[in-house]
């Protein structure tokens, strides 16, 4: 199993940001061919601290690493990738590994 994690930087309008994302970008991104499960955080992002500045994560699970190069070279995923520009304005780090159970 491999991972891409999407990590949203608090918004300037976070209801907005919301309408967005889950009304276009996740209908968008679900389309990918080769994911496997899409989760999202609920609520605050908590670090060790207290509410970190994250706003929000979305993991996106694929077979493998072979796969997210391919899912996101498609067409679906680079319409996905491209459409972070529309909403994202605060920052987007997206990262993505191999996982497995410990």
């Amino acid at each position: 199993m491999a991972k891409l994690y999407a990590i949203y930087q608090q918004p300037a309008d976070p209801a907005a940001f919301d309408t967005y994302y889950y009304g276009t970008h996740v209908p968008l991104a679900k389309k990918i061919p080769g994911l496997r499960d899409y989760e999202v955080t609920r609520g605050d992002v908590m670090g060790m601290a207290g509410k970190h500045a994250v706003y929000l994560i979305a993991t996106l699970s694929f077979d493998s690493m072979a796969a997210i190069a391919e899912a996101m070279a498609s067409p679906e995923g680079r319409a996905t990738a491209a459409d972070l520009a529309n909403f994202a304005s605060a920052g987007v780090d997206v990262m993505m590994g191999d996982t497995a159970a410990v």
